[in-house]
């Protein structure tokens, strides 16, 4: 049992290895129709080419994978020789035409695959082995009932190998050699030959061999030839063709580079969000001075300027730093569009430092951090130098995240 368990195993991890980069199987996908004909004759006591019988059938299949295959069949045997001699059941010439007929399923498991690989397309040469089971129906002729019995069911079981020639350049079509044995497994029917008893009605309550068993006894030979043709499948192919495209590291590091940039807008729109809420917190201390101003003031008619529109984008640093980093410099980048977009507009460059530190060395930051921006927008984006406006504010406390106030405010300005 642990062989067999192993064996199972073995020959599933090969399936999932090979079925990884496989194009996706449809349910029509990968259909074939088989015309088959050729000779059959029991397994034992008989000489094979004097004792053949005919045999026809077709069979409609699906390819699961490259390795596993499933379908139906249908078969049935001409009575153009007597098969009377014991030990065989399978009975004398029959006046009927057809004096056998078989009906059921089959699996296929492709070798060459298997073991040597799928490269994509079907091989020239291929071995498949086939096992099957089904619906087994002799017609006796009247005068032969006394001894077989009126017409019999029962079921059968095969195992045989397919020998495939795949040609045409779309492999549409494949011609197959295909011995297989068959069995007929009730174990029943040589009684009453065995006991040589006139009619199956005298027999009754003889001592049976009532188990299904794979008996010689039981057995015929098929030698067929098969001609399949292979439909169109939705991949445009006549058969199982691996995914069209492979991700190289080219493409991994080009996907790469594409989540970097989103995280770099990611970044800026959080900066964005930053500068609105620094905006607002500062309207909302100048609200606050202007509504205790107020109270100490004469009414006085304010002129506001309606013909203006802002927008603040925010740079940030890093501790003790004035040089701009990569991932700021989407934000940079922004600015600088916007004022290309907008060739009225002007920035306001405001840069603050945190209250970690020396005040000098934090003045010198503020200074330098508004400097860096604009020496950016100057010298790589080409922005005339007469719409900037830098300046360094100091020590910032605009966020209560400390780290937040390292960091340069452009107010871009837009006259309507």
């Amino acid at each position: 049992m642990k062989k067999i368990i192993l064996t199972l195993a073995l020959l599933m991890g090969v399936f999932a290895a090979q079925a990884q980069s496989l194009e996706q199987n449809k349910f029509f996908d990968n259909m074939s129709v088989t015309l088959k004909g050729g000779a059959i004759m029991p397994f034992q006591g008989y000489a094979f080419w004097p004792s053949a019988r005919g045999i026809f059938g077709m069979e409609i299949k699906k390819q699961l994978t490259p390795v596993f295959g499933l379908g139906v069949e249908g078969e049935a045997t001409i009575n153009t020789t007597s098969w009377e001699k014991e030990p065989n059941y399978w009975g004398p010439k029959s006046p009927n035409i057809i004096d056998h007929t078989m009906a059921g399923l089959f699996g296929t498991v492709n070798l060459s695959n298997l073991f040597a690989g799928y490269a994509g397309k079907p091989r020239v040469f291929e071995l498949e082995g086939v096992i099957g089971a089904g619906w087994l129906h002799a017609f006796h002729r009247t005068e032969s009932a006394n001894m077989y019995g009126n017409d019999y069911n029962s079921w059968y079981t095969k195992a045989g190998a397919n020998l495939n020639f795949n040609f045409g350049e779309s492999r549409a079509w494949t011609f197959s050699l295909k011995p297989a044995v068959l069995w007929d497994m009730n174990g029943d029917i040589m009684i009453p030959y065995r006991y040589n008893l006139p009619a199956r009605a005298t027999w009754e309550g003889e001592p049976r061999n009532g188990k299904s068993q794979m008996n010689a006894n039981h057995a015929a030979v098929e030698l067929e030839a098969g001609l399949t043709y292979h439909f169109k499948g939705s991949n445009g192919e006549r058969y199982i063709t691996f995914c069209p495209y492979k991700y190289s590291q080219d493409d991994i590091d080009a996907l790469n580079g594409q989540i970097n940039g989103l995280r770099n807008q990611l970044n800026g729109l959080q900066g964005d969000l930053d500068a609105a809420n620094a905006r607002n917190a500062q309207l909302q201390r100048d609200l606050d001075a202007a509504r205790k101003a107020a109270a100490n003031m004469k009414p006085t008619t304010e002129v506001i300027d309606k013909s203006a529109q802002y927008m603040n984008v925010l740079v940030h640093f890093k501790v003790n730093k004035t040089n701009i980093t990569a991932d700021q410099q989407p934000n940079v980048e922004r600015v600088a569009m916007y004022l290309k977009n907008n060739p009225t507009a002007t920035v306001e460059i405001k840069g603050y430092a945190s209250p970690e530190g020396p005040k000098d060395n934090n003045i010198r930051l503020a200074n330098g951090r508004a400097e860096a921006v604009k020496n950016m927008l100057i010298n790589k984006y080409k922005i005339d130098a007469n719409r900037i406006k830098a300046e360094g504010c100091g020590i910032s406390d605009m966020f209560q995240e400390l780290s937040w106030n390292r960091v340069s405010i452009c107010e871009l300005i837009v006259k309507k």
